[in-house]
């Protein structure tokens, strides 16, 4: 089954009582026993859920694993990666890392005993030289939240797997349309759903998806153990945002390109940031594992703080607000929204300026998008 007829189809059965072509909202807080101990696959939500169940089995299709398992955020995702750790255990991750990723890692998991350590995991040689370490989990994202900065997921892989390492991919931004990181060696992949996945700016989850029986146990654990879990209308929503999940991409990826293309030849830009173009240092790379470079663009645009805060709390199209993936475009400052909670010395040693700007680029008319960046830059 292809990519487009299995968003579709995969965990959207129709309902086998009454034969409803979309499965209903099983909003229910427990379930019927037929004798203590004895259920029918579900005895309370926080653990088990059939539209869990539904939208884990289309996630791990689409990301060609066997597994998954659904949270309440994307954080809650990471939150019950790190719960399987213990005291002394090291996490190594991108150094261009989404801020709420490095605050959990920062401020709440490390007090608790576990080490983490941010590296340039495009670099290879830097890469096998602290997994020689053998730390718990490699954590990467590619591309990277701001930067768009591609790492060898496959050669990585190779590397951590030597050194019986795990690696865990957020496949947030490229989405299973573009990219399937299991495929390229990878042992786990993060979504936060709220982003591509569910595609429509209206609710908020996570899930986990891998090969391993034992991980997928130990994630359901998690869920229960630590009340982790979604809404089960929340999920229902994300199963719908799904069906839509290969065209969306397909228009968010054709506008994106145009976007970056547009930014390369304004004089008030220094740097895009897009691994579609030929000019991203990974560029070749990026064509390898990906099927298409998705929707997000960053900018570094040639500015001063005052006069780019002005230009993108002008524009008309692209809102002004956190988040992305929606099929509306959003344009976001990094270092004073999403990164904020990054100190400044650690953003500013990871190439995370005060002039970047990252654009989440939705689905509406180019030549919308476009016109809308034109007026706004004319108020610099």
């Amino acid at each position: 089954m292809q990519f487009s007829t299995k968003v579709i189809h995969v965990g959207q059965e129709p309902e086998k009582i009454t034969g409803a072509i979309i499965p209903p909202i099983y909003m229910t807080s427990t379930y019927v026993q037929e004798t203590p101990g004895k259920d029918r696959g579900y005895d309370y939500t926080r653990a088990g859920n059939p539209n869990f169940s539904n939208l884990e089995h289309a996630l791990s299709a689409l990301e060609e694993g066997k597994y998954a398992t659904v949270f309440s955020s994307g954080l809650g995702a990471i939150t019950a990666l790190l719960s399987s750790l213990k005291i002394g255990d090291k996490v190594v991750g991108t150094n261009d890392i989404y801020g709420g990723t490095h605050r959990l890692f920062d401020q709440v998991f490390k007090p608790f005993g576990l080490h983490f350590e941010l590296i340039d995991t495009q670099n290879l040689l830097e890469a096998e030289k602290i997994l020689k370490k053998e730390p718990k989990f490699i954590f990467l994202e590619s591309p990277t939240n701001p930067q768009l900065k591609i790492s060898n997921i496959k050669e990585i892989s190779k590397l951590a797997h030597k050194y019986g390492v795990l690696v865990v991919v957020d496949n947030t931004f490229a989405s299973p349309y573009f990219q399937n990181p299991l495929l390229l060696g990878a042992d786990i992949v993060l979504h936060s759903t709220t982003k591509y996945i569910s595609g429509h700016s209206d609710i908020i989850g996570g899930a986990v998806i891998t090969n391993s029986e034992s991980l997928k146990g130990k994630m359901d654990f998690a869920r229960k153990a630590m009340g982790i879990n979604p809404s089960p209308f929340d999920v229902w929503l994300i199963s719908r945002g799904i069906k839509t999940l290969a065209i969306r991409m397909q228009r968010h990826g054709e506008n994106a390109l145009k976007i970056a293309q547009y930014f390369e030849n304004n004089s008030m830009v220094k740097k895009v940031y897009y691994p579609g173009l030929p000019s991203h240092h990974n560029y070749e790379i990026a064509k390898q594992q990906m099927r298409g470079f998705s929707g997000m663009v960053s900018v570094e645009f040639d500015l001063d703080l005052e006069q780019i805060k002005k230009v993108i709390s002008s524009f008309q199209v692209f809102s002004l607000a956190e988040s992305l993936g929606g099929v509306e475009s959003l344009v976001d400052h990094p270092a004073s929204m999403t990164h904020a909670s990054i100190p400044k010395e650690k953003r500013l040693e990871n190439g995370l300026t005060d002039e970047l700007v990252r654009f989440s680029v939705g689905i509406e008319d180019i030549e919308d998008l476009i016109g809308d960046l034109k007026q706004g830059l004319s108020k610099a």
